[in-house]
């Protein structure tokens, strides 16, 4: 059960899955939410925005399975698109008084493998 007491694997969908990254799209109506636990170490999800159909946010798991970063494509924070929040709850472990920071170039990395993975996803299911 989830701290709102939904049963695991309830609150959210998959729609593709690439290794260890799965693309998922929330299940409830209104402000979309990113998944804060797992039950598979490691795991990195994608949130899928519901309206527009595109990657929302990217959000890495640790080893205790809890959120410890997320990376918000959608939209602007203090100047900077995309971002990172750190921690849990967003802001735990910030290397800067911003609340988010730019991304590493690893990070970048897994933006443009996300996108074009979820590009070529679309693509098929157009056919």
């Amino acid at each position: 059960m989830s701290d709102k007491d939904k049963k695991y694997g309830t609150e959210y969908k998959t729609v593709h899955k690439v290794g260890n990254i799965k693309f998922v799209t929330q299940n409830e109506q209104g402000s979309q939410k990113t998944p804060m636990e797992t039950m598979t170490k490691g795991r990195v999800y994608v949130l899928i925005d519901k309206n527009k159909n595109t990657p929302k946010s990217i959000v890495y798991f640790d080893t205790k399975n809890k959120r410890n970063k997320q990376i918000d494509l959608d939209h602007v924070h203090k100047g900077m698109k995309p971002h990172a929040h750190h921690g849990y709850n967003h802001a735990e472990h910030e290397k800067s008084k911003k609340g988010a920071t730019n991304l590493t170039p690893k990070e970048r990395k897994l933006v443009e493998k996300v996108k074009k993975e979820w590009y070529n996803y679309t693509k098929k299911r157009r056919e």
